[in-house]
């Protein structure tokens, strides 16, 4: 369970930070407010492209504390500049970077409990990974992604990829 959370999700997350590290030089290059895509939203009830940075970042926190048996953590959503999210992004990779392996022992079988609006959902932990914290997590960075896209910043699939 450790191989299929923390890897993938570092990757994902290291991958974002250098896209918006090219998002930077874009607004620089061709004189954009850079506030302009960090407000952006795809369409008028979507989140826009800050919150999309953040939730990708709780994602992963909180899908490898949970697995891990860790406390989940907070991280106050206040960061509004691309600096701020870019920072926002390394200090979520340190904190996934420092849980436990052996902590994910028994995680596949591990009961996670997650209090929703529409009440309380219980998933094993594969399925809590699989079915819910992985989709989850690749949607909002998907998103954010996309948002730059559609704003003109130059990327392709291997700046999503990370590779």
């Amino acid at each position: 369970m450790y191989s299929a959370t923390i890897p993938p999700m570092t990757r994902g997350l290291t991958a974002l930070s250098n896209i918006l590290s090219k998002a930077e030089a874009h607004c620089a290059a061709t004189n954009i407010d850079p506030a302009t895509l960090t407000t952006f939203r795809l369409f008028p009830d979507m989140l826009n492209f800050a919150r999309q940075v953040h939730l990708s970042c709780d994602f992963a926190a909180r899908a490898a504390a949970r697995l891990s048996g860790d406390e989940v953590p907070s991280f106050p959503d206040v960061e509004t500049t691309l600096p701020e999210l870019r920072d926002r992004i390394a200090r979520t990779l340190v904190y996934i970077g420092g849980v436990d392996a052996e902590g994910f022992k028994g995680a596949e079988e591990r009961e996670i409990v997650l209090n929703r609006r529409g009440g309380e959902m219980r998933l094993s932990g594969t399925d809590f990974l699989t079915l819910y914290a992985l989709p989850q997590f690749y949607f909002h960075m998907t998103t954010a992604y996309n948002i730059l896209r559609h704003n003109g910043v130059v990327l392709g699939k291997r700046d999503f990829m990370g590779v």
